[in-house]
């Protein structure tokens, strides 16, 4: 099954199946938030649950390059 490689792109499919995913409230107007939020921002999160049984289906279950 062709998976969707606009997901892949955005999103990284460890070795063990885990589906991690950036966090927003990056980009810009960072002034206005503090250097702690800014650095916690940073930190890659694992997607869980439903959105994440939803992601390996589209993605046919593949793994990121």
């Amino acid at each position: 099954m062709k998976g969707r490689k606009s997901i892949l792109k955005r999103l990284k499919i460890t070795k063990n199946g885990k589906i991690m995913r950036r966090q927003s409230f990056r980009r810009h107007l960072k002034a206005g938030k503090t250097s702690k939020r800014l650095r916690n921002l940073k930190r890659i999160k694992e997607l869980k649950g439903y959105y994440a049984k939803k992601i390996r289906k589209a993605t046919g279950g593949r793994k990121t390059k």
